[in-house]
């Protein structure tokens, strides 16, 4: 009985360190002004952390999202329905390399915002202006 309770007291202290551990990610919804057809947001966040940035868009929209700030900036796009962490991104890119593509299905996409393993574990800030475009 001891031993059992020790061992879910371990467990549960396990558990918790992880949970306290864990990454912060920010949602981040991305609105036009009336008319435009291009928004620019301003984030920063720092090691393991990340922002998804979501954004409504039309299947046939054309849709290019730029990156700049922190040279340690890097984005993925998925299409909707996939998550980061559990689906392959539709695209990628970092400063200096922009994506751009046609979109497949109507709904919102996420363009998530990270750093990559070797910064994150220096604790690095990213401060980044990422922008959206869609026609």
């Amino acid at each position: 009985m001891k031993r059992t309770l020790k061992r879910l007291i371990l467990l549960s202290l396990t558990a918790s360190a992880v949970a306290l551990g864990a990454d912060k990610v920010t949602t981040v919804p991305v609105h036009f002004a009336r008319g435009a057809d291009s928004a620019q947001l301003h984030g920063t966040f720092s090691g393991y952390d990340s922002i998804n940035y979501e954004i409504a868009a039309q299947s046939g929209q054309q849709m290019t999202v730029k990156i700049e700030g922190s040279r340690n900036a890097n984005f993925n796009v998925f299409a909707p329905g996939d998550q980061p962490g559990q689906s392959a991104a539709s695209g990628s890119g970092y400063p200096g390399k922009a994506w751009s593509g046609v979109l497949p299905r109507t709904g919102t996409y996420t363009v998530q915002v990270y750093q990559m393993r070797a910064s994150a574990r220096r604790g690095e800030k990213v401060p980044h202006d990422v922008t959206f475009t869609i026609r």
